[in-house]
Order: structure tokens, then C-alpha cells, then sequence
């Protein structure tokens, strides 16, 4: 639980830090770019961690094999 809210704290702060520094510039596709700086580092440590294991990875992530294949290629970690 305790890695949980470590996780949350510091997505509160790079979300905090992030919209301190627009100043006056508008904000956009900020869900896509959260999920994009998650994913990718999750997906790359995930299958290191497998040692390229897809099938090993894709059950750890709580994901079918095609969806980890698809995340893989949209972000190029193939």
C-alpha cells in the first residue's frame, strides 16, 4: 500500500509542477501525456524485469499478450 501512495505523491507533484510552469499557456492532452510518461516506463522495467518475456510481463501488468504487444509497438519498445 505503502509504494501506492508513493506513486500517487509523486504524480501530484510533477502534475503540481507542471501547471505551475504554463504560467498563462493553455493546457493540452494532459491525459494522454500522463499515461504516455507512465506506460512507457512501466512497460520498459516490466519486460526487463521478464527479460523479454512478454507472456511473463503481460500477466504481471494484468494484460493479455496482444494488449502488451499493442502497447509495445504504439510506444516502439518492441
Amino acid at each position: 500500500m505503502q509504494s501506492k501512495i508513493f506513486l500517487r505523491e509523486q504524480v501530484s507533484r510533477a502534475l503540481q509542477q507542471y501547471f505551475s510552469e504554463l504560467n498563462d499557456s493553455p493546457a493540452n492532452n494532459i491525459y494522454q501525456m500522463v499515461l504516455a510518461e507512465v506506460e512507457i516506463p512501466l512497460l520498459q522495467l516490466t519486460m526487463q524485469q521478464a527479460n523479454g518475456n512478454q507472456s511473463l510481463a503481460a500477466k504481471w501488468l494484468g494484460l493479455s499478450r496482444g494488449t502488451l504487444r499493442k502497447l509495445l509497438a504504439k510506444y516502439n519498445l518492441s
